[in-house]
């Protein structure tokens, strides 16, 4: 018998989604996503069920996004079966910002891509000491998908800018200072905290457990992080990172420089967009747009090769430089797919979650 990628289960009055592929970081798959949106449609009319709790298997992480070596091989093929997989985890996401009861993320250990997207979407979110969250999908010929332009959008600043270009990981306190948590649990207290939910709604849980998180990086770097990635293009942010004095961000120019020129772009035109797109459907659909894009680019196909199939950390860009990426290459990124664009119904304002 097959194991079950997400064990679906209920705990008294909770409802418990735990992705199972610890082997693969419990990486997402269509079915996966499938499997999820299910169980949320089951749960929200049962009056049994007062909040959702997702976690992940094994002792790494929740998930380290989707299953990008699928996603190798479909890109090579035509990319039909990965559009299909974006088209339903994009409307999951939404699905998870929406929904009516407590979704309860635990943001323990590795949470980057989709991983991001099932839980930083949710009304309470948790991290601990050991959360690593990023978004690094410039690095593998990607942009940041998932929802992740408009969380990253949303962060005070430029720190959004920050770690979508360079894909950073930030800990626990950084995660909160950028609004992709909300409260900080430790991760010893974390059985207590799941145990509680079974019984108990959720803010009268979180008052027993929740903490200050360890001191974090990115609000020291506020001043040097605002002022150069504010600039208009990417080439001028690079331009501002190596004229500062601060190590760190000469550290950051570098990080940019290795990464896909037109991942970079398009990213950075993704953001600059999403902050006037509004609610979080309209920027999924963009993110669609973007990433069926991305399909037929080379940079995506290469990017995985060199981080991870054959790992061997050396990608050949193309175009191979900034300069060379023009503002039509960029434009066809956010033009329709050519097949059937995503449309996903929209509220302008988050759903009022019950306690």
């Amino acid at each position: 018998m097959t194991e079950e990628t997400v064990r679906v289960r209920v705990e008294g009055r909770t409802g418990v989604l735990t992705l199972n592929r610890p082997a693969s970081l419990n990486a997402l798959t269509h079915a996966m996503v499938k499997t999820i949106a299910a169980a949320l449609d089951r749960w929200e009319p049962d009056p049994e069920v007062g909040a959702v709790v997702i976690t992940g298997a094994g002792e790494r992480g929740l998930c380290a996004g989707g299953d990008i070596r699928s996603i190798h091989e479909d890109a090579r093929d035509g990319g039909r079966a990965s559009a299909a997989f974006w088209r339903d985890e994009y409307r999951l996401n939404a699905r998870i910002a929406r929904y009516p009861k407590p979704y309860v993320a635990v943001m323990d250990g590795i949470v980057m891509g989709g991983g991001v997207g099932v839980s930083a979407h949710g009304s309470v979110r948790i991290v601990t000491e050991r959360s690593k969250v990023a978004m690094p999908e410039t690095g593998i010929g990607f942009v940041p998908d998932v929802g992740g332009t408009y969380l990253l959008a949303l962060a005070p600043g430029e720190l959004g800018t920050h770690l979508a270009l360079t894909g950073a990981v930030v800990g626990a306190r950084d995660a909160l200072l950028c609004g992709l948590a909300d409260h900080f649990v430790p991760q010893a207290d974390l059985p207590a905290f799941l145990a509680g939910l079974r019984t108990e709604a959720p803010d009268r849980v979180l008052r027993r457990h929740v903490r200050d998180a360890p001191p974090g990086v990115l609000d020291a770097n506020r001043t040097w992080v605002d002022h150069c990635y504010a600039a208009g293009t990417v080439e001028e942010i690079v331009e501002r990172l190596l004229a500062s004095d601060v190590p760190a961000a000469g550290e950051a120019a570098a990080t940019i420089l290795g990464r896909s020129p037109t991942a970079l772009k398009v990213t950075l035109a993704a953001l600059r967009r999403a902050r006037e797109l509004g609610p979080l459907e309209r920027v999924l659909e963009q993110e669609y747009r973007v990433s069926c894009a991305a399909l037929a680019s080379p940079d995506l196909v290469e990017g995985i090769r060199a981080q991870v199939i054959d790992k061997d950390r050396t990608p050949h860009w193309s175009p191979g430089t900034l300069v060379e990426v023009t503002d039509a290459d960029v434009a066809r990124y956010f033009a329709p797919t050519g097949g059937e664009d995503l449309s996903l119904a929209a509220s302008d304002s988050p759903q009022e979650v019950p306690w």
